[in-house]
């Protein structure tokens, strides 16, 4: 059985389709070697493939992922984690997929069931490892929800598995022995990219028919950069963001943060030819692809670069639909103020100058076991609780955190960024509702806001996964005294933490400070 995967992986990474399955699927996550730059390493996958299938399903559905470990490869991680970014986890939290808050990590040899409801959700979200490091070393891939009402269905002609655009970084050594402050060796473009130095490998190409409108779905997966994505003399209307309808904005770039997904429309309106697609990071160097017309020769396309004049602007955003009128009150029921910093001596982050390190014992089991005051639950300085349906504000203070800009995301809710990076103003009418957001640079202030009507500990953190590794992170109780009825806790995850705990524990140190 374990060969017969091996080979149906190695057929899979050389396929230069996209793989979809869902929303009832076998998951396996397993190692193996790729060259997506040209340069071979040793990998986690997910299906297969790099990156891992698009996981489709419709409004309403039912998920139930199936996932197997057969990781061996002990350079890295061999237990892991699935999340299922953007996705509430309504009366499921178990299922989030957070090693140390809601489960323990799936130990090799074994399977678990993910099995949970989008309910209402629809739009782009994804999925990834969420332990440790891991989905640096490739466990990541895109996770569609359709919706058969969608506002802005006559606005476009195609959105299927072609129109998914991926975006992540790639290292060329196994994630644990990544140093601080390196860049990454290349962008991989829908899975494809080429690093200084390297063989000239394919781009990726994206097919358009001429005169066809496209829902392009846009997904930074990486793990440190913020790309600003174009296409040459092309310009998008934007239509979603973070599985959030927005009212339609026309932009001819976007900068898109780790985490950070976008829909937008796009007319093939231009004469026939190729058109190179860029995707330039923060760090690191820069990438292209190619969109290809129809009829048009496959050769590079010719250098058309322009400025862009019509970048994106957070502040721009606001909502099809307008979020409940509790969330703009003029005042919220809580607030909390996070200071962003880092240890002088160790140079790992802090949150209002505490260190986050994952507990023994995930905060979900935890907050089940019932005999655990608020004030002893771990990781003590690290966790807050929350009351229930309540409006909960947010703010940053990023002046004294290296790496900035750092992008925060919220598990378990969408949210309302009230005050956005680069602006000075607060918006109580129509802002933005999305579940990561940039917190700027020093002298920013980014203020969300969101309602605690989701019981369970939510972990909100820093997706710069290395910022995350390292200490930026905390963890929301919420609601404690309704954790335990709003959910049966299934046997299969009561299993997954003596099961795990048996196992020999891999030590991987945190980097050096340099």
């Amino acid at each position: 059985m374990f060969q017969r995967y091996v080979f149906l992986c190695f057929l899979a990474i050389h396929q230069s389709y996209a793989v979809t399955i869902g929303p009832v699927a076998d998951l396996v996550v397993a190692n193996a070697q790729v060259s997506p730059d040209g340069f071979t390493k040793s990998a986690v996958l997910a299906g297969g493939t790099l990156p891992g299938p698009t996981i489709t399903g419709q409004k309403g559905d039912a998920f139930k992922i199936n996932v197997t470990n057969y990781l061996n490869d002990d350079t890295m991680l061999l237990g892991t984690s699935i999340h299922w970014h953007g996705l509430f986890q309504n009366h499921t939290n178990q299922m989030d997929g957070t090693a140390f808050v809601t489960q323990c990590p799936l130990a090799p040899g074994h399977s678990f069931l993910y099995n949970f409801s989008a309910g209402d959700q629809v739009g782009t979200y994804w999925y990834h490892s969420h332990y440790g490091v891991q989905y640096c070393d490739g466990l990541r891939g895109p996770l569609i929800i359709y919706d058969p009402n969608d506002p802005y269905r006559l606005l476009y002609d195609i959105d299927d598995e072609s129109s998914v655009i991926t975006l992540m970084d790639w290292y060329h050594v196994p994630s644990p022995q990544v140093q601080r402050q390196v860049a990454p060796d290349s962008v991989l473009i829908n899975g494809i990219g080429r690093y200084q130095g390297g063989p000239d490998m394919p781009y990726a190409v994206i097919h358009v028919q001429p005169f066809k409108r496209y829902r392009f779905r846009l997904l930074n997966m990486a793990c440190k950069p913020n790309y600003i994505f174009s296409i040459d003399n092309h310009n998008f209307t934007i239509i979603e963001v973070d599985g959030q309808y927005v009212k339609p904005l026309v932009v001819d770039s976007i900068q898109i943060y780790a985490a950070q997904r976008y829909s937008f429309i796009l007319e093939a309106n231009q004469p026939v030819d190729s058109y190179w697609v860029h995707a330039d990071p923060n760090t690191g160097t820069n990438a292209t692809a190619i969109l290809r017309y129809a009829g048009s020769p496959t050769v590079d396309p010719q250098n058309r670069t322009t400025p862009n004049s019509l970048a994106l602007n957070e502040t721009d955003l606001h909502p099809l639909y307008p979020p409940p009128p509790t969330l703009l009150q003029e005042d919220a029921d809580v607030k909390l103020n996070l200071v962003l910093g880092k240890n002088e001596s160790s140079y790992n982050f802090l949150i209002n100058g505490v260190q986050y390190t994952p507990p023994s014992i995930p905060v979900l089991l935890q907050l089940l076991s019932g005999d655990m005051a608020a004030s002893e639950l771990a990781p003590h300085g690290s966790l807050y609780t929350l009351p229930q349906n309540k409006v909960i504000e947010i703010s940053w203070n990023p002046d004294n955190s290296p790496g900035r800009p750092h992008p925060f995301h919220l598990h378990g809710h969408s949210f309302a960024v009230i005050r956005s990076a680069g602006s000075t103003s607060y918006n109580y009418v129509n802002p933005v509702i999305r579940d990561t957001v940039t917190t700027g640079v020093a002298g920013d202030y980014v203020t969300i806001r969101f309602i605690t009507d989701n019981p369970g500990p939510w972990m909100l953190h820093c997706h710069i996964d290395w910022h995350l590794y390292t200490g930026m992170a905390v963890v929301f109780a919420e609601a404690l005294q309704e954790v335990a009825a709003s959910q049966p806790f299934s046997n299969s995850s009561k299993q997954l933490c003596p099961i795990f705990d048996s196992l020999p524990q891999q030590n991987f140190p945190l980097p050096p400070p340099n």
